[in-house]
């Protein structure tokens, strides 16, 4: 027996019909972003070129002064998405809390000293002047600590003059001559470069070192667990819109050119070099590999840093990296 030609057509029209409902129903996405941060580039791009009206998702970028202000948003409940390390998600998840994880860029910063320091290698350090970017808990700072100590048999945390400070603060001390060396983050390290500045190490280069051979991201979209198992459709529409937008940047130099203002760049070659540090800091695959190279790292960080860092936790909490993020 035929089936009748009307219903079917009726069927076929009615189903992309239903489906532009359904996405249309997502509740917005609200993302935490700093001014110049690089979150703000992506999410630029998806803008520009209708990646999310093509996903039928609704970003919405809520705009912050300070790193630490978005953190406070995420967990006061004002947004649902921003960029920070696993290693936090993992120390809430221990406490208690949901918090999930999924990869925004294995670029995390570098060791840089004037053109004409004579520092070629963590082994010169003993004895000069380092400033560092954040905390003693930061991350760059207990990847050096456990570089210096396996590669050079250096306690570093001894063997220093110690500055802890804000990247540009410490930028401009190192101009200055105040200090001899700065570990700082990705994108003031590029500005250093720009600036006529050489890089001595990058922590990625160190993580290697330390004998972990699969790239690991140390930046990435935080949300809750709950939220992101309730909104899956709108958290795989998102994760579309960002493979397509980091593919862009990946790629075509024009869509550099439309950032500029948005970089906070000086000039074109402080463009060039934060372009060439975002592109080689592209997650090129996640997986089960990455994951077993992040929990490598994480027993590395925690011999280093300790219950200040971890707490009690002797790995990484189950549920940190978020599961339907693989590529």
């Amino acid at each position: 027996m035929r089936p009748d030609r009307r219903a079917v057509l009726l069927a076929l029209l009615s189903t992309p019909l239903a489906f532009r409902a359904a996405r249309a129903a997502m509740p917005p996405i609200r993302i935490g972003v700093l001014r110049f941060g690089t979150v703000s580039w992506e999410l630029d791009v998806i803008r520009r070129h209708g990646l999310d009206r093509a996903q039928g998702i609704d970003i919405q970028p809520v705009e912050f002064a300070a790193a630490q202000a978005t953190q406070v948003a995420l967990q006061a409940g004002a947004v649902d998405m921003v960029a920070l390390d696993w290693l936090w998600v993992s120390r809430q998840r221990s406490d208690g809390a949901d918090w999930t994880f999924v990869p925004f860029s294995n670029a995390v910063g570098g060791l840089v000293v004037p053109a004409a320091s004579p520092i070629q290698s963590v082994a010169d350090l003993p004895g000069r002047r380092l400033g560092i970017a954040g905390s003693p808990l930061d991350k760059s700072w207990l990847i050096l600590r456990a570089y210096a100590q396996r590669r050079h048999g250096i306690d570093l945390d001894a063997a220093v003059e110690k500055s802890f400070g804000t990247p540009p603060l410490l930028a401009e001390q190192l101009k200055a001559g105040r200090l001899d060396a700065v570990l700082t983050f990705w994108p003031f390290a590029a500005k250093a470069e720009a600036a006529g500045m050489r890089s001595v190490l990058t922590i990625d280069a160190a993580v290697s070192a330390l004998g972990i051979a699969a790239a690991v991201p140390f930046i990435g979209y935080v949300f809750s667990q709950q939220w992101g198992e309730r909104n899956r459709a709108a958290v795989a529409g998102f994760l579309a819109a960002l493979a397509q937008a980091r593919k862009l940047l990946a790629t075509d130099d024009a869509e550099w050119q439309t950032l500029y203002p948005l970089t906070g760049a000086a000039d074109d070659a402080e463009l060039q070099r934060l372009k060439a540090w975002y592109r080689r800091g592209i997650p090129p695959h996640w997986g089960p590999v990455e994951q077993d190279a992040a929990a490598q790292l994480f027993q590395v960080l925690a011999t280093v840093g300790g219950r200040d860092l971890v707490g009690s936790a002797t790995a990484i909490a189950p549920g940190t990296f978020w599961p339907d993020a693989a590529f």
